[in-house]
């Protein structure tokens, strides 16, 4: 086997194959759940295609012998990169697929949570028409938006927020600049105590710590709302859940988990506050296309012994 496809979500690798140009007896695929299960459909492929879920760890690393694996997608979190480092393996991903797919979740998701459209969904279709239960709701205009992370995704979101009205955008970023025309640059702690809808577009830390902890839940806003479409592990869920009993935020909206699937018992209590999507922001047909090209795209170089355009930074060089 040349190439393995692991962890992905579609059961048709023709448009893999073809961008690849390797025949159908040289492609193993796999859903990669477990060591085994990689090791076994991937120990003497060249290059490997995965999807989120499978990890590949140092000892699952060890016993192969590839010379890439690229990610679907933004996040690289599932591969141990100092053991690939050690073994020689490049590690690419895919960053600039889905930016406004993600984004429109994103402010989909935040509208849906100021308006309250699930609860009173969910009244309507009780039998209660009436909506005093979800007072007050307020207009774009008197309130102010917050994006932490001001990469690809998270300007998109800004941007999309601020054409819609809000009274203020506001942004931080520790890296980036925030150089967008009506958009606020300010600190961390200052987007989360003005902002009324706070939305995350930040990486993931290196050693796996949470962004929003208790004590940043406790400087929102109470009656605010928390959107998340980044990183799972970005925010403490205990800390969340807390938060959400003490309404601040009032409502969460989550398309990413600190467990996928997710652990519904964890949000036990506070589930009417709570908007979920199944890591899905990413996904519209004709994103779910450009990322398998790309992916593909980047297989074919480590093919060819040709340079990734998105190699992931090493911990060395990343230091």
């Amino acid at each position: 086997m040349r190439v393995a496809i692991l962890g992905g979500r579609w059961a048709d690798i023709e448009l893999e194959r073809g961008v690849l140009g390797v025949g159908a007896d040289e492609i193993a695929v796999d859903p990669g759940k477990t060591s085994e299960a990689i090791i076994a459909a991937a120990a003497s492929a060249e290059v490997i295609l995965a999807g989120p879920a499978p990890r590949f760890d140092a000892a699952t690393l060890d016993q192969l012998s590839c010379k890439g694996i690229v990610r679907y997608g933004v996040g690289y979190d599932n591969v141990d990169l100092a053991a690939a480092q050690r073994h020689g393996i490049t590690v690419a991903f895919v960053p600039d697929y889905g930016t406004e797919a993600v984004a429109l979740h994103a402010v989909s998701l935040a509208l849906a949570a100021l308006r309250r459209i699930p609860q009173l969904d969910q009244l309507v279709k009780a039998g209660t028409w009436d909506f005093a239960s979800i007072r007050p709701l307020h207009l774009p205009a008197a309130l102010t938006a917050g994006v932490i992370g001001f990469g690809r995704i998270g300007r998109a979101a800004a941007v999309h927020l601020r054409n819609l009205g809000f009274g203020r955008v506001v942004a931080f970023d520790e890296y980036a600049t925030v150089d967008e025309p009506g958009i606020e640059a300010v600190p961390m702690a200052a987007v989360l105590a003005e902002a009324d809808v706070i939305s995350l577009h930040a990486p993931a830390a290196n050693d796996g710590s949470a962004l929003i902890g208790p004590a940043e839940i406790a400087s929102m806003r109470t009656g605010s709302v928390l959107v998340n479409t980044a990183r799972g592990k970005l925010i403490d869920t205990a800390a969340l859940v807390a938060g959400l009993l003490a309404d601040r935020p009032a409502v969460a909206a989550l398309d990413v988990f600190d467990q996928e699937p997710v652990d519904l018992t964890k949000f036990a209590g506070v589930l009417d506050r709570v908007i979920m999507t199944p890591h899905m922001a990413w996904y519209t047909d004709e994103t779910e296309q450009a990322l398998r090209v790309k992916t593909a795209e980047e297989g074919r170089r480590v093919l060819d012994g040709t340079p990734p355009l998105h190699p992931v930074p090493l911990p060395e060089e990343a230091s």
